[in-house]
C-alpha cells in the first residue's frame, strides 16, 4: 500500500490558522477577563463568615438600622499612633479589632461613610490635626511618646446621595476622645452612638419634670444645678409645668421626672402614656430629698415630709417602693465633718466601681457615685418586668426607717448603734425592661390611650434626688481669679450618660456590651486554679505548723522569775524539727509549680504539633489523594 503524503506547501497556512486561533481566543478572553475583575471588584462584595464564638466581627442589628438609616454622608478619621506602639501589641490588637468594626460599617454603608487612617507622627501636622479635633493623648508609647487612638465623624452638607464628598463642607463633628481598651466591651455602641448623633441635624430635646429648683432662680440670683447645666450644653432642655400638663410631646426624647411630689392625675397619666407611645423616662425618687424646701406638714409637727413617690405608676409597672425606707451602708460610708468633728455617715454612700453595673454603657466607665439618703427597689411576685440594676448596696447594707434617719441628723453615729447588715444587695437605681401596663384603665375612651406598651419598654429609676445635688460630686475652687468646679465623683457623668443614652434611637439603645476579643485560655487557667489549691492547701499546712511549734516554744520557755536565758536541748530539737519540715514543705511547693508549669509545657507542645505538623499534614494528604483519584479517573477515561 502507497502512503500519500500532502506536499510541504499545505501544512504551514495549517498551523498558522490554528496558532492565530489560539492567539485571539487568548486576546478575547483577557479582553473579557479584565473588564469582568474590574466591574466585580466595583460593585460586587466578598462574602465574608464570623466564625468566632461570640460573633466580634458582626455588627448587631441596631448597628445595621443606624448605618441603613443615615441621610447625610459622613466622613470618619480614625487616628492611631502605629509607630509609637510598636511595643504595644495588646493595644495594637485592640486598634485592629475596632477598624476592622468600621470598616464593615463602610462597607454597610454604600458609599454614605467614608473611613480614613493617620498615623499622628509627633510634630507632624496630622498630630496638631488630632489634637484640634479634641483626642485625648496618652503617654506610655515607645521612646515616651505620645500615643494618640481615637476616632472623629464629620457630618457633611447635602443628601448622602448627592454630590461628591469632596464637594460637601463638614457641618457637624464629633469625636471619642479615646478609644480605652478597658471599654471594649461597648465599641460598637460608642461608635454607633457618634454615627446616630453625626447624623442628627440639631440637638435632641429633654424635658424635665421637678420639684426641686433644679434650674435655679434667675430673679434671686441662683444659677442652675450643675448637672442641669452641662445637659444644656448637650441637649434642648425644656422646663415642664406639672401642674398644667395633660400631654408630653413626642418630639421630646427624654423626660427627667425629678421628685414628683403630688403629682396631679393628668399629670400622672400624660407621663405614662408618653413610655407606652415609646418615649423615654427616667424617675429620681427620694425618702427624704434634703434640698428640698416644702414647708413643715400638719401632720409632721417635727420634721417636714420631703419624700416623693409614685405609687399609681410603680403598681402598674410592678415595682415595689418604700418612700418611708433608707437604706444604710456602713462599709460605703461618706466620711463628713460635723461639730468639728470627721464621722462616716452611714446613710451617706460612696458607691465604688464594685456597686456599679460594669455591663451596662451608662455606669461601665464611672469610679464613684455619692448618694444620700437613698431608697431602693424590689418587684413584685406577680410583675411582667424585670430590673436590670445600675447601682446597688453592698452585702453589708441595713434598711431602717426614714423617721430614724431623720432623728440621728445631729449625731449620725447614732444610726450605728444596733447596726444589723441583712447580707442583701439592695437595688438603688435600676432599668426597669418589660411590658408596661397602664395604671388608668377607666380613660381607655380617650383619644390615643394605650393599655400596654411594647415589648422590653425601659424606664429608669433612681431612688435618690441628692446625688443631683451640687455638694455630692462638685466643689468650688480658686483658679487664676475665677471660680472653677471640681468634680470630685461621677455623678454628673451618670445622669449626663443616662439622659445620652436614653435619648438615643431604640436602635441604639438595643446594643448592648459584647465579649472581649481577649480570650483567656480556659485549659490552662483550669491547671492554675489547680496549683492554686494545691499551694493554698501547703502554705495552710505551713502556717499551722508554725502556730504550733511557736506554741510548744513558748511551754518550753523557762519561766520569767528564773534567771538565764540558755536554750535548753528540747528546744533546738523542736527549732530544728520545724526548720527541717518548713524545708520540706517548701519544696513540695516547688514540686507543685514544676509539675504545673510541666503541663503547661505539655499542652503548648500538643497545641503546636496539631497546628504546625498535625493539621498541615492531612491538608497535603487529603491534596495527594484527591490528585491521585482524579489522576487515576482521568487514566481510566483514556
Amino acid at each position: 500500500m502507497r502512503r500519500l503524503h500532502l506536499p510541504p506547501v499545505l501544512s504551514t497556512p495549517l498551523r498558522w490558522t490554528r496558532r492565530g486561533v489560539l492567539y485571539g481566543g487568548l486576546l478575547l478572553l483577557v479582553l473579557v477577563f479584565v473588564p469582568l475583575i474590574l466591574a466585580s471588584s466595583r460593585w460586587l462584595h466578598a462574602s465574608r463568615i464570623d466564625l468566632t464564638t461570640d460573633k466580634l466581627y458582626t455588627l448587631t442589628p441596631g448597628t445595621l438600622q443606624i448605618v441603613d438609616t443615615l441621610k447625610r454622608p459622613l466622613r470618619l478619621t480614625l487616628y492611631f499612633s502605629g509607630h509609637a506602639t510598636r511595643d504595644l501589641p495588646q493595644l495594637r490588637s485592640y486598634e485592629q479589632r475596632v477598624r476592622e468594626m468600621l470598616q464593615e460599617m463602610v462597607a454597610r454603608s454604600h458609599g454614605r461613610i467614608r473611613l480614613q487612617v493617620i498615623d499622628p507622627v509627633p510634630y507632624s501636622d496630622d498630630e496638631a490635626s488630632a489634637e484640634g479635633d479634641g483626642l485625648t493623648a496618652a503617654n506610655g508609647g515607645s521612646n515616651g511618646e505620645r500615643v494618640f487612638f481615637g476616632l472623629t465623624g464629620s457630618a457633611m452638607a447635602g443628601n448622602a446621595d448627592g454630590g461628591t464628598a469632596e464637594d460637601r463642607v463638614a457641618e457637624k463633628t464629633l469625636s471619642i476622645p479615646f478609644l480605652d481598651p478597658a471599654r471594649e466591651a461597648f465599641v460598637e455602641y460608642d461608635i454607633a452612638k457618634l454615627l446616630y448623633e453625626l447624623n442628627q441635624a440639631s440637638k435632641p430635646s429633654i424635658g424635665v419634670i421637678s420639684s426641686l429648683p433644679v434650674a435655679g432662680n434667675p430673679m434671686l440670683g441662683q444659677p442652675a444645678w450643675t448637672v442641669m447645666q452641662q445637659l444644656d450644653q448637650l441637649f434642648d432642655v425644656k422646663m415642664l409645668d406639672a401642674t398644667t400638663l395633660k400631654r408630653v410631646d413626642a418630639g421630646i426624647k427624654v423626660l427627667l421626672l425629678i421628685h414628683p411630689r403630688q403629682l396631679s392625675a393628668d399629670a400622672q397619666y400624660a407621663v405614662e402614656q408618653y413610655v407606652l407611645h415609646g418615649g423615654h423616662l427616667a424617675v429620681f425618687v427620694d425618702p427624704d430629698a434634703e434640698l428640698d424646701t416644702t414647708p413643715y406638714a400638719a401632720d409632721s409637727p417635727t420634721f417636714p415630709d420631703h419624700s416623693s413617690d409614685l405609687p399609681r405608676l410603680f403598681a402598674a409597672w410592678g415595682v415595689l417602693y418604700d418612700p418611708r425606707k433608707v437604706v444604710l451602708d456602713r462599709s460605703r460610708a461618706l466620711q463628713i465633718e460635723l461639730a468639728g468633728n470627721s464621722l462616716n455617715h452611714p446613710a451617706m454612700l460612696g458607691l465604688g466601681t464594685q456597686e456599679l453595673n460594669r455591663d451596662d454603657a451608662i455606669t461601665a466607665s464611672l469610679q464613684r457615685v455619692n448618694v444620700s439618703t437613698i431608697g431602693y427597689f424590689d418587684l413584685a411576685h406577680d410583675a411582667r418586668t424585670r430590673l436590670i440594676p445600675l447601682l446597688q448596696s453592698s452585702a453589708d447594707a441595713e434598711v431602717v426607717p426614714t423617721q430614724r434617719v431623720l432623728d440621728a441628723s445631729s449625731d449620725p453615729s447614732a444610726l450605728l448603734q444596733g447596726y444589723k447588715p441583712d447580707n442583701n444587695h439592695y437595688v438603688l437605681a435600676a432599668r426597669l425592661r418589660g411590658t408596661l401596663d397602664s395604671a388608668f384603665p377607666e380613660r381607655a375612651g380617650e383619644p390615643g390611650y394605650l393599655a400596654h406598651s411594647a415589648p422590653n419598654t425601659e424606664v429608669i429609676l433612681v431612688a435618690d434626688t441628692d446625688l443631683l445635688s451640687d455638694r455630692l460630686w462638685v466643689e468650688p475652687q480658686s483658679m487664676l481669679g475665677q471660680t472653677m468646679l471640681q468634680a470630685f465623683a461621677n455623678n454628673g457623668d451618670f445622669v449626663t450618660n443616662l439622659v445620652d443614652n436614653l435619648s438615643g434611637s431604640s436602635a441604639l439603645l438595643s446594643i448592648r456590651g459584647r465579649s472581649t476579643s481577649q480570650r483567656p485560655f480556659t485549659r490552662v487557667e483550669a491547671l492554675r486554679n489547680v496549683a492554686d489549691q494545691k499551694f493554698l492547701q501547703k502554705e495552710h499546712e505551713l502556717e499551722q505548723e508554725l502556730a504550733e511549734t511557736r506554741r510548744r516554744l513558748d511551754e518550753l520557755q523557762p519561766s520569767k522569775g528564773s534567771h538565764g536565758s540558755t536554750m535548753t536541748t528540747e528546744q533546738r530539737q523542736e527549732i530544728e524539727q520545724f526548720r527541717q519540715r518548713q524545708l520540706a514543705i517548701n519544696k513540695e511547693l516547688r514540686e507543685v509549680q514544676h509539675q504545673l508549669n510541666a503541663e503547661i509545657d505539655a499542652l503548648g507542645l500538643r497545641l503546636k504539633f496539631i497546628n504546625i505538623v498535625l493539621v498541615p499534614s492531612l491538608v497535603t494528604l487529603i491534596g495527594l489523594l484527591y490528585g491521585w483519584r482524579r489522576s487515576r479517573r482521568n487514566r481510566q477515561h483514556r
